[in-house]
């Protein structure tokens, strides 16, 4: 069955030109200007096609950080409603976090996903590997085809993974084969600034404002450093996530994107301090969001090559375990469906342009963890597409939020930009509004 996406403004590589796109099957055949298609496209011919004009046509967006929460804790989201989601928002591809329950930092739990996952994934999927102060025996068994990379907690977080004695963390730089991606806090400074809160306000919870007074840029600083220093000294492949800070960013070297590699995400690159007066803990992450001069810094670095990646963190909670402050209100937003178009509402606003755009959110993820045959529209590669439509105003409202925690820190925004239709391997997996829960995605194949 063939394919074609006519008349779109196809986004890929660098260039932006209007064009069609053919697609036989699950791969795209071939790409061309606007003019140089000659296949016919009348009714009955056993070619469907998909009229994009006025639109965008980009890669389907991969997303190399996301908490779905499956197995062990359902009832804040699963596979089946979080691939919903992101195929809403034009994510085709997502890498998921090993802090479920139980942990993935064993071979049987790691198949155990993607038992999972080749059931109730909507879209196309591959699991981290966790690592542990004990485990770095198994990382030799881990398939290279199969897994993105080790995922090492350097702070702890949600699902109690912290890896904090110095030699396994040496073990784990040494022995890892495949990129690391670490989540840099330092425990110790973020435990004694927790306590100086507490004593000064009288409280066992001090306000959530406070939490990246407590998150601060000297733990993470400190923790990036670290991880830095580690990496260097074991050659091994360093992916920082959700980095927060300015003095991180100095740290980071530009556009090496098969060494030391940084990572934003969609959320830290839209709010700041200010917003927590506004929307409390439905901002509260870890690392915290910071203030507007952390933000200034993590834009900038989007088009000056210290990032290499705009990811989501998407972590959902349900909202009665987001009550309380910095020490009571659990960490994490759900923000997958509302990743795209709130990057396209920052390439309105000139922070970067849409080629970028692409490249932090397809073609980067697909380099950095060596992804085959995804992360571009070229011909051979997968029909991972995403195609959104500017100047059209919605407000997001809570129906129309698919995360099974059904809540969004973007509740009541308006965009400018929708997604209009995203196809996965060449399947039209959500049109206008709908998702067809028939598809199941690809495990995502590397190296």
């Amino acid at each position: 069955m063939k394919t074609i996406i006519k008349g779109g403004t196809i986004v890929n590589e660098g260039r932006t030109f209007v064009g069609d796109i053919i697609i036989d099957g699950d791969t795209i055949e071939a790409v061309m200007p606007d003019g140089e298609l000659h296949a016919p496209t009348h009714e009955g011919d056993g070619t469907d096609t998909i009229d994009a004009t006025g639109c965008y046509v980009l890669p389907g967006i991969i997303d190399d950080h996301v908490h779905f929460r499956e197995p062990g804790m359902t009832e804040k989201a699963d596979i089946d409603t979080e691939s919903r989601a992101a195929a809403a928002g034009g994510v085709t591809t997502y890498f998921d976090m090993p802090n479920t329950v139980p942990q993935t930092t064993t071979l049987e739990a790691l198949e155990d996903k993607f038992r999972l996952a080749a059931t109730k994934s909507h879209v196309n999927y591959a699991f981290f590997f966790g690592a542990t102060n004990d485990n770095t025996d198994l990382f030799g068994q881990l398939d290279d085809h199969r897994v993105p990379g080790i995922k090492l907690f350097m702070g702890s977080s949600t699902g109690n993974m912290l890896v904090d004695r110095d030699e396994a963390l040496e073990r784990i730089f040494a022995s890892a084969h495949l990129p690391i991606m670490a989540h840099c806090e330092d425990t110790a400074i973020i435990n004694r600034n927790m306590a100086y809160f507490k004593d000064k306000f009288h409280t066992d919870d001090p306000d959530v404002c406070l939490h990246p007074l407590i998150r601060s840029e000297e733990a993470c600083l400190a923790s990036t450093t670290k991880a830095i220093e580690l990496a260097i000294r074991h050659e091994a492949r360093l992916h920082i996530a959700h980095i927060t800070t300015q003095a991180e960013l100095e740290l980071i070297p530009a556009n090496c994107l098969h060494t030391i590699t940084a990572e934003a995400t969609v959320g830290h690159l839209f709010f700041s301090q200010t917003d927590y007066e506004r929307l409390g803990t439905k901002i509260k992450v870890n690392p915290a969001v910071k203030d507007l001069r952390d933000r200034h810094a993590l834009r900038e670095g989007l088009t000056d090559g210290r990032i290499s990646v705009v990811g989501t963190d998407h972590a959902p909670h349900l909202l009665s375990q987001k009550e309380g402050g910095a020490a009571r209100a659990v960490s994490g937003m759900p923000m997958i469906q509302f990743s795209l178009v709130t990057m396209l509402e920052l390439v309105d606003e000139g922070v970067l342009t849409i080629e970028r755009l692409v490249e932090l959110m397809a073609h980067h993820p697909a380099r950095i963890f060596e992804v085959r045959e995804r992360g571009f529209l070229r011909p051979g590669y997968k029909a991972d597409i995403a195609i959104v439509r500017p100047d059209c105003e919605w407000t997001v409202t809570p129906d129309c939020i698919l995360s099974k925690c059904g809540w969004s820190p973007m509740e009541g925004h308006t965009y400018q930009w929708r997604v209009e239709k995203t196809l996965c391997n060449g399947h039209l997996i959500y049109n206008n509004g709908k998702v067809d829960g028939n598809h199941i995605g690809q495990p995502v194949m590397f190296r």
